[in-house]
């Protein structure tokens, strides 16, 4: 006998977006006349991807105890050439046809962007060499993200949102706590951190470019279709750049026979760690992450590598922060927020989101 209780609706699978397919089955199931049974959902892929970047962010902080353990060991700018090769070269094993079918075109663009993320990337390394506190240079670091709408407006012509100029005033308060704090003088590793963000921003904007289709306006006034760059592909060049530029540099500047003269076990535990956790498993998980959802709210769970940072830095180094240290990093964390609202409100408005019951 057919049970009249059971509620069940069918639903065409195939024609239902992907985020809302399981919103269309019933929260609970009525069996037998009993009380109600809540019935799981299963995750969706929106979920799955807001999940995967928490994991993101935590391999980036990891990523910056094993970069403190390593250059403490040998020079930074070596440690960055390794890691990063290594790095693209396991990137380019798993997308070697992808690599392969690049065109010129498409080879340039990425390569350019690699050129300043590879810069970037060395005032960053220089920054935690030089710097004396972790956690603090995760919170310098964090203002590319403030800065990204800037480089748009600079030198792409676009109007940033209102937030973002509300944060840059709480973001340089934040700076201006850190670099107070022993008078006007700035340390080293603090400059480094600060360049590193500029070039992270424009290295945002760079990659964003890259990676999407665009329409290139022609002299004539005609349109030509770019297509983005493949994922894989481009975050494979971009680290060999890294790896390329980073190497001349250390090349230049640091001697690199005592190192290999002395090689140890720990120098290619931490090399070899750096590269397949904090770079190209990274990397790889974001990339995936991107894919499973369309929305951008998800840059939202990003502000929170610097508080991994700091945690991490506490527990690991046994780092210590003052008062006016914690202030300068809750204002640029409050600059991080103020900067992302717009898209924090909508992240947690469907993350909150009654589900139908039927």
């Amino acid at each position: 006998m057919r049970p009249s209780s059971l509620n069940v609706r069918f639903v065409r699978l195939s024609q239902a977006p992907p985020s809302q397919r399981l919103d269309d089955f019933p929260a609970r199931i009525p069996h037998n006349g009993s009380p109600s049974v809540p019935v799981p959902y299963p995750m969706t892929p929106a979920a799955k991807s807001d999940l995967m970047l928490v994991g993101v962010t935590l391999l980036a902080a990891v990523s910056w105890i094993m970069s403190r353990e390593a250059v403490l060991l040998m020079p930074p700018l070596l440690f960055m050439c390794l890691r990063f090769l290594l790095a693209s070269a396991l990137l380019a094993a798993i997308g070697h046809r992808t690599l392969r079918s690049l065109d010129r075109h498409a080879l340039r663009r990425s390569i350019g962007v690699g050129l300043v993320f590879a810069v970037a990337m060395s005032c960053w390394v220089m920054g935690i060499f030089t710097g004396s506190h972790v956690g603090e240079g995760a919170f310098l670091t964090s203002l590319g993200v403030v800065l990204v709408p800037v480089m748009g407006r600079l030198f792409f012509g676009e109007r940033p949102p209102r937030s973002t100029w509300i944060a840059l005033p709480v973001a340089a308060a934040g700076l201006g706590l850190l670099s107070l704090r022993h008078g006007f003088r700035p340390e080293a590793g603090q400059v480094f951190y600060v360049t590193s963000a500029v070039l992270f921003a424009l290295f945002f904007r760079l990659n964003m470019q890259a990676a999407n289709a665009r329409q290139h306006r022609r002299p004539d006034g005609s349109h030509k279709h770019v297509p983005g760059v493949p994922a894989i592909a481009l975050t494979s060049v971009v680290l060999a750049m890294v790896g390329l530029v980073s190497g001349v540099l250390s090349l230049a500047f640091e001697a690199w026979t005592p190192v290999f003269g002395h090689f140890t076990p720990a120098m290619g535990g931490w090399i070899a760690a750096s590269a397949v956790i904090g770079t190209a498993m990274r990397f790889l998980l974001q990339t995936h992450a991107q894919s499973l959802s369309g929305h951008t709210h998800g840059v939202v769970i990003m502000v929170v590598e610097p508080v991994w940072v700091a945690l991490l830095a506490v527990a690991w180094l046994g780092e210590t922060m003052g008062g006016v240290q914690l202030a300068g990093c809750s204002l640029i964390f409050g600059s991080l927020l103020i900067n992302r609202a717009a898209l924090l409100r909508e992240w947690l408005r469907v993350l909150f989101q009654p589900r139908p019951v039927s």
